[in-house]
C-alpha cells in the first residue's frame, strides 16, 4: 500500500439516512467544493459518474419515502424489494452448493 492511499480521505458510498453524509453534502452546496469533507463518495457507473446528481437524486427519494412512507404503494416497492432479495440469497446459496461439489475431488 502507498503512502498517499494511506493517508487519503476514505472511500464511503453516499447514505440518505446517515445525517453526517447529508451534512457533508450541504457544505459542498454551500462552498461548491468537496474540500472541507473528511471522506471521499463512490459515484456507481450507472450514475454517469455525476456524483452531486446521484446525490440529489437519492436524497430526493429518501425525502419522499420519509414523508410519504406508510403509503399503499412505498409499502408495495418494499415488499418487492424484499422478495427480490430473499430470491438472489436464494440463488446465491445454490451456486456455492455448485461450486463446492465442483471443487471436491470425484471418484472414478
Amino acid at each position: 500500500m502507498s503512502k498517499l492511499e494511506f493517508l487519503s480521505r476514505p472511500l464511503v458510498a453516499f447514505d440518505p439516512y446517515n445525517k453526517d453524509h447529508r451534512r457533508y453534502y450541504a457544505e459542498y452546496l454551500e462552498f461548491r467544493s468537496w474540500g472541507k469533507c473528511p471522506v471521499r463518495f463512490i459515484c456507481p457507473e450507472d450514475c454517469g459518474h455525476d456524483l452531486p446528481g446521484m446525490i440529489r437524486a437519492s436524497l430526493i427519494q429518501w425525502y419522499i419515502d420519509r414523508e410519504f412512507g406508510g403509503s399503499k404503494l412505498a409499502t408495495i416497492r418494499s415488499g418487492h424489494l424484499l422478495n427480490t432479495a430473499d430470491q438472489m440469497y436464494k440463488q446465491a446459496g445454490v451456486l456455492r452448493k455448485e461450486a463446492k461439489a465442483l471443487k471436491s475431488p470425484r471418484r472414478v
